[in-house]
């Protein structure tokens, strides 16, 4: 079976950081991308970063850029999302995702609250 369990979410303020992580259980194929979503009331969910498990390559969407640093920890399985200089509209739902792409996520987790106060 299949999980992702996420965790490291909180309450930050504006400019503060904050490290997410998820740990992935039962499956881990050199072929598999991990993704940070996130999703806002009211909104969509949305794409946040990537890595690839096999190279390590990470991918971020621009509004992250500079900001958040994704990467993995082969050992434990986990990847992290350390995210540095937050800002209010960085508040969301966080989700950890796993599948061949973006566009095709096989597993979610849970999800982890990230609340940034102005």
């Amino acid at each position: 079976q299949v999980q992702l369990v996420e965790s490291g979410g909180g309450l930050v303020q504006t400019g503060g950081s904050l490290r997410l992580s998820c740990v992935v259980s039962g499956r881990t194929f050199s072929t598999d991308i991990l993704e940070w979503f996130r999703q806002a009331p009211g909104k969509e969910r949305e794409f946040v970063a990537e890595i690839r498990w096999s190279t390590g390559y990470t991918y971020y969407a621009d509004s992250v850029k500079g900001r958040f640093t994704m990467w993995r920890d082969n050992a434990k399985n986990t990847v992290y999302l350390q995210m540095n200089s937050m800002k209010p509209e960085d508040t969301a739902v966080y989700y950890c995702g796993i599948g061949a792409s973006r566009l095709k996520i096989d597993y979610w987790g849970q999800g982890t609250q990230v609340t940034v106060s102005s």
